[in-house]
């Protein structure tokens, strides 16, 4: 099962878990796993069908390009990583 780190900013929606393991063999999948058991957190990863514009992925400590379809093995480690804005 895949490792997927939870950012700090989704923690409250996951009763503040910072990790959590789950089965899938893509982005995608871990992300639907994630919102069947915290409700809420899937809209602020995707959206319009593709991961949101401000999120990036790191599978196995590389930046994933292939968005949702992004393949994980089954000891994968997943973080989100969300933009930080200032200026």
């Amino acid at each position: 099962m895949a490792k997927v780190f939870i950012p700090a900013q989704m923690r409250k929606l996951c009763g503040g878990q910072d990790v959590a393991v789950l089965d899938g063999t893509t982005v995608g999948e871990l992300i639907e796993g994630l919102g069947r058991r915290f409700p809420g957190v899937s809209a602020l990863l995707v959206e319009a069908g593709d991961l949101r514009p401000s999120i990036a992925v790191s599978v196995d400590g590389e930046i994933a390009t292939g968005g949702l379809l992004e393949r994980v093995g089954p000891n994968s480690e997943v973080h989100f990583i969300p933009a930080i804005g200032g200026g």
